[in-house]
């Protein structure tokens, strides 16, 4: 089956065809990046607009690369959320519609299943149900059990900011710029280790919830005692990173040892910095855990990943009527599981 993804939750539009037979046919991404880098973060009437203005050209792209047209697809998938809500009814009203036109079916999919589901993009390496899956992003921070496809519980999430929250106000606080996560780790790069010490909240206490906003009134507490220049800025930037990562190292190895579980998917925007994928692969290592992220081109939103839980959840039979709505707030758990 050929399945038309549509990734539209937040300020990048994706668009892919996927073959359960063949695997990915062809993608493409638009990120509105410059569009929001002047205003500090996503700016949802913007993001809206923009959704509106790329997606039917990047359909019609993916479509020629893939060499399939509407007639030749099985389904249309589409981010019904979470998200922005108006970001979230331009990818539902394109996609129901052209499965509309095109006689076919549509599904509604869930962005972080979509995100979860993303190490199965990478077919030489993919983990095999159960495993415990850490996802990671702007919006979501969270631990969850995963018995298959649909099955999720939650084990811990963020109480306060997501982690891919932190780095943007970090980043923000530092002076450099949007999106935080790429800027926090590229001058990361140039900081001298130890020169800081940020905490690790709530490590030193039972459980598997996370809370980052005190981390980052850390940072800026100790940021205003000082006159910042490149090389400051580079250390803080370097100790927040490593604090961020590490809290996530940790209640993940806790989270790990408590289920009894050997397999741990990381997944969601976080997971493409590359401090992360080190320390966790180490993490695996030293304890002979397997850990699986998804190719670097598919850890931010896009969607090649809405199309995989797509033709997931068209398999096991769900298909979405005439009428369709979309979920800015929508808990993975509360997904039906695939039988």
């Amino acid at each position: 089956m050929k399945i038309l993804g549509l990734e539209t939750s937040c300020d990048d539009t994706g668009v892919a065809v996927f073959d359960t037979d063949k695997g990915l046919l062809a993608h493409k991404l638009y990120s509105q990046i410059k569009t929001h880098a002047e205003y500090g973060g996503v700016v949802p009437e913007l993001a809206s607009r923009d959704h509106i203005r790329k997606l039917m050209p990047l359909v019609r792209a993916v479509l020629d690369e893939a060499g399939v047209d509407g007639a030749n697809l099985d389904a249309v998938a589409y981010t019904a959320g979470p998200g922005l809500a108006g970001a979230l009814l331009v990818g539902a009203s394109v996609g129901r519609s052209l499965a509309w036109g095109w006689g076919i079916p549509a599904v509604a999919v869930h962005h972080m299943e979509g995100h979860l589901l993303s190490p199965m993009l990478d077919t030489e390496n993919t983990p095999t149900f159960p495993f415990l899956a850490l996802l990671v992003s702007g919006g979501h921070t969270l631990i969850a059990d995963v018995q298959a496809i649909g099955e999720y519980r939650i084990l811990g999430e963020s109480i306060d900011d997501a982690v891919g929250e932190a780095f943007d106000k970090t980043a923000k606080l530092l002076g450099l710029g949007y999106p935080g996560g790429p800027a926090i780790s590229r001058v990361a790069q140039n900081g001298i280790d130890g020169r800081f010490r940020f905490p690790r909240p709530m490590t030193d206490r039972p459980g598997l919830d996370f809370s980052f906003s005190g981390l980052k009134t850390a940072v800026a507490t100790e940021a205003e005692k000082f006159d910042l220049n490149d090389q400051l800025v580079a250390d803080i930037a370097l100790a927040f990173e490593q604090a961020a990562i590490d809290t996530l190292r940790i209640k993940c190895e806790r989270a790990m040892k408590e289920a009894g579980q050997r397999e741990l998917v990381v997944a969601g925007g976080v997971s493409a910095n590359r401090r992360l994928r080190d320390t966790f692969n180490a993490m695996a290592d030293k304890h002979g855990w397997r850990v699986f992220f998804p190719p670097l081109e598919f850890s931010t939103d896009n969607g090649a990943m809405i199309a995989y839980a797509g033709a997931a959840r068209l398999l096991a039979g769900e298909r979405q009527g005439t009428e369709f709505n979309v979920f800015p707030r929508w808990r993975i758990e509360e997904l039906r599981p695939v039988k």
